[in-house]
């Protein structure tokens, strides 16, 4: 335990721990100190200890969206909030309040087990339930935003519990107000989807999942399973398990473009991929890269992945300073052909 002014941190806090197996592209870094977050409660006692000693914190889910340095100064702890609960259940809808502790994937996978649909597109994904709204997860037509309706949270600032809605959040592209508009003022303690209750509300926009539906239904209706299915197929192709190579999933977000900037490069560069948004156009960020020669490159111990070029990966014993000078590098190249700037998605820590 850890003192603080007046009471105790009811936390076991241990002191130099490798984060190694905490984060996805599978770093060598070491936390000064380093403690495990299984009830709510918890968590006033821990941020009230960091503010009262001018600690720095970082809250882990699946470390997945994040590139650590060597050393992580302060307090790192480990959410592992669990709990799955039905809050509302009125066909053709039902309500689930997820923990952030609960891993991204098989919670996915539970949820189309007991018949509550939509969230199958965004199968696969490497983290924690808590990192989804910071990051705003999308895949094959489907962001989360589609799906909140809540997230719980305790706001460091005003010191209490409270919930925010879905327009509260300010979801946007692969961003949110966790990220972005004020970062490290809420902790995410759970998160609340509205799903369906009948398996007729499918998202089948991207061309490669319709046809690896197709080929998995045969003669069959398509069903939310077939997309559960497929998704994972097309994501094991191309992307790499941080298991067994080291990742953190698309590296770059796919930038936006006017019509008028989208027409000039399409002038130049006819094969170029995008597609409509927001009166303007999202370009394939891993398009870009490959276009720059970048696919399958080496740098030292780090590298773009062999099969899609919006991964970087750790090839064993690389760390923060290499892949920030590749992704720096392939951003300038990009830049320099396009005119366009590359946007990394994971957060460099510190």
């Amino acid at each position: 335990m850890v003192g603080t002014t007046g009471q105790s941190l009811m936390l076991e806090v241990q002191k130099q721990v490798s984060l190694q197996a905490l984060n996805s592209f599978g770093f060598s870094s070491i936390a000064d100190s380093y403690t495990e977050i299984t009830e709510p409660s918890q968590l006033p006692l821990l941020i009230d200890y960091c503010q009262a000693h001018k600690l720095p914190w970082l809250l882990l889910g699946g470390g997945s969206n994040l590139v650590l340095s060597a050393h992580v100064p302060g307090v790192v702890a480990l959410i592992k909030l669990q709990g799955v609960d039905i809050t509302s259940l009125e066909p053709p809808y039902v309500r689930v309040r997820v923990a952030a502790g609960e891993p991204w994937h098989e919670t996915v996978s539970w949820l189309l087990s007991q018949g509550y649909y939509g969230l199958e597109n965004l199968a696969l994904i490497p983290g924690a339930v808590g990192a989804a709204p910071v990051q705003n997860i999308g895949a094959y037509g489907v962001e989360l935003k589609d799906r909140v309706t809540g997230v719980d949270v305790y706001d460091t600032l005003q010191g209490q519990f409270t919930r925010l809605s879905s327009a509260e959040c300010q979801f946007n592209y692969r961003d949110s107000l966790f990220k972005s508009v004020e970062p490290g003022r809420y902790i995410i303690t759970a998160v609340e989807f509205e799903l369906f209750t009948n398996p007729d509300h499918l998202v089948l926009n991207y061309q490669a999942l319709q046809k690896t539906c197709e080929v998995l239904a045969g003669s069959q209706v398509i069903t939310p399973r077939h997309v559960f299915d497929a998704v994972c197929q097309l994501r094991r192709n191309k992307l790499p398990d941080p298991a067994m190579l080291g990742n953190a999933g698309s590296f770059f977000k796919n930038p936006w473009v006017s019509q008028a900037k989208y027409q000039i490069l399409r002038q130049n560069f006819t094969d170029l991929v995008a597609y409509p948004d927001a009166g303007g156009y999202k370009l394939a960020a891993g398009w870009l890269i490959e276009a720059c020669g970048w696919k399958g490159k080496h740098y030292e111990k780090v590298g773009v992945y062999a099969k899609q070029s919006l991964v970087l990966v750790n090839y064993g014993g690389g760390d923060r300073e290499q892949i920030e000078s590749l992704a720096t590098q392939i951003s300038d190249s990009v830049h320099a052909v396009f005119g366009i700037w590359l946007e990394p998605e994971p957060r460099y820590y510190p």
